[in-house]
């Protein structure tokens, strides 16, 4: 996997001296940790999407490094982010906040965030998606859409609340739908995920809800092949095909970047655990294929607008 080293200049004059904070804040650099590539055209992409908008918007340096899946890159990581002046770092994963509840305590002047997992320590936060609702609006979607009585979900992991969603929002939408579930158990394993795929095909599943990175591209672009459907998943994926995705369901990660490197610069982010959901801004559905008739729509958007306002699901 490769482990290069970005940097991203906004300015052709450099700051004097590291470690001097900024007239605009608390912010001084900026770096972002992910597990595998920013190039997956999913969450990495996203990642690194976030980390161009918090330079443009705040005005400074950041820096990312690719491949840091183990305790001992991630520690070397940091101390290259620390000696060039780093003190907000982005860990783009779930995995971060076990490695960054180690390490942060060197560290007090850096804040560290990760993303869906349990951070411990005074100067770091994770930022916790609650996908429940949005694979609960996908599912309903993915059922009202099924001709075959049965839809697919080709999922990393069993833990994520969205493939719970998923399957009691396509119950509730039609009561005799088949749920297929599979796990892959690597956000990126192309191979294993391909070979689910042919098997949930096997048995009937015409929409596939392919809950993870790596492969989800593939997934998508095979299931186009085959004239079936798709639930896009962490992107808005209708740039696939109008005619293959019919919603996607999206965490806009590029956005809660932003929004909490301005929280931090303005000395409000908060440590521990944060949660963000639908009325926060930063989870939606994607843009409806033409296929997903009007009226049926019109009625999920009324749903989610409720969700939304009351915090209720429409089976609750």
């Amino acid at each position: 996997m490769l482990k290069r080293f970005g940097l991203i200049l906004l300015s052709l004059l450099l700051l004097g001296g590291c470690g001097q904070p900024l007239a605009t804040g608390k912010v001084e650099k900026v770096g972002l940790l992910v597990p595998e590539t920013i190039d997956d055209q999913v969450w990495g992409t996203k990642g690194y999407r976030g980390l161009l908008q918090i330079q443009a918007g705040l005005g400074v340096d950041v820096f990312f490094k690719e491949g840091m899946n183990s305790q001992e890159l991630v520690e070397e990581a940091v101390k290259e982010f620390d000696r060039k002046g780093v003190n907000l770092i982005y860990g783009h994963g779930n995995e971060y906040a076990a490695f960054f509840n180690k390490i942060s305590g060197k560290y007090p002047d850096i804040h560290f965030i990760s993303f869906n997992g349990d951070a411990r320590t005074k100067n770091s936060t994770s930022l916790n998606f609650k996908g429940y609702a949005m694979g609960f609006f996908g599912g309903m979607v993915a059922s009202h859409m099924s001709e075959t009585g049965k839809v697919g979900i080709i999922a990393a992991y069993e833990w994520q609340p969205e493939v719970e969603g998923f399957y009691d929002g396509a119950i509730f939408e039609n009561k005799d739908m088949k749920i297929d579930i599979r796990y892959v158990g690597h956000w990126d394993d192309q191979r294993k995920a391909m070979d689910v795929l042919d098997d949930v095909l096997s048995e009937g599943a015409d929409v596939i809800y392919p809950a993870g990175d790596g492969y989800n591209v593939p997934v998508i672009e095979k299931v186009k092949d085959k004239g079936f459907y798709v639930i896009g998943y962490i992107s808005d994926q209708s740039d696939f095909g109008e005619s293959t995705v019919l919603t996607s369901t999206v965490q806009h990660v590029d956005d809660l970047y932003e929004l909490t490197a301005e929280k931090y610069n303005n000395g409000d982010l908060k440590s521990g655990n944060l949660s963000f959901d639908f009325q926060d801004g930063v989870i939606t559905l994607g843009k409806f294929s033409p296929l997903v008739d009007s009226e049926y729509r019109k009625k999920m958007n009324s749903y989610i607008n409720t969700y939304k306002d009351t915090g209720k699901l429409p089976n609750q």
